[in-house]
């Protein structure tokens, strides 16, 4: 039952993105846990794992590969370059680990260029991993939460801010400003994995201070699972 609800879910977000108007597109790697995207370096990549899932990034690359993606109106230096590789796994996991829906536009990796001239895409590969997802303001109790016969086991855990949105009511502009204030935490993990109820305050006393000056919020995406699995 588990396999088929994620399945569904992995094929819906597959073909929402291909729906899209744009360059990106969407494979099912493997229906049961993958999907991969490609982007173009001039649109924005979208991975989405709405409305149950959050977001697990396996492997992500910039560059180019071949001459064929990504081609159409380029001319034949701008494909010519197929061995253009930069790893941005870690970046991207930062960005989109434990969100339902996560938006990057390629150009972001431009600062680290592998292969200057060359028109580039992004690659990424992701799994659906279901999951609650609790966001608690700065200064606040953050409540993990499961049934009885069942205990939390986090999936990612965040403090600080990736946009200017959340836990923004009644705030100055100056307070949200700063969009890449990610700091992932182990501390929620340590501390609430295995228990059936869990709090923690979402506060720089607990996760140090990431982004002075920044309102932050602790953003935690976690699963009930039964005792003893």
């Amino acid at each position: 039952m588990l396999c088929s609800r994620l399945c569904t879910t992995l094929l819906l977000a597959a073909m929402c993105l291909l729906m899209r108007a744009g360059l990106s597109r969407a494979t099912v790697v493997d229906p049961s846990s993958k999907v991969k995207v490609i982007t173009c370096d001039d649109d924005v990549q979208r991975l989405s794992c709405a409305p149950k899932g959050v977001i697990s990034v396996q492997n992500a690359v910039y560059g180019r590969a071949d001459k064929a993606t990504c081609s159409k109106g380029k001319s034949p230096q701008q494909l010519a370059n197929t061995k253009c590789s930069l790893q941005v796994t870690v970046d991207m996991g930062k960005r989109c680990n434990g969100k339902r829906v996560c938006d990057i536009n390629p150009n972001i990796f431009h600062a680290s260029d592998p292969c200057h001239g060359i028109y580039k895409y992004l690659e990424t590969t992701y799994t659906c991993l279901p999951a609650v997802v609790s966001v608690t303001c700065e200064d606040s109790p953050a409540t993990l939460q499961c049934d009885a016969k069942e205990v939390i086991s986090v999936y990612s855990a965040h403090y600080g801010r990736r946009d200017s949105t959340t836990c923004s009511s009644q705030r100055p502009a100056s307070q949200l400003r700063n969009v890449n204030c990610l700091n992932p935490t182990s501390k929620v993990a340590e501390k609430c994995n295995g228990k059936h109820s869990c709090t923690i305050k979402a506060s720089n006393s607990v996760f140090g201070d990431p982004c002075v000056g920044t309102y932050k919020y602790l953003e935690v995406a976690y699963t009930c699972k039964k005792r003893g699995n």
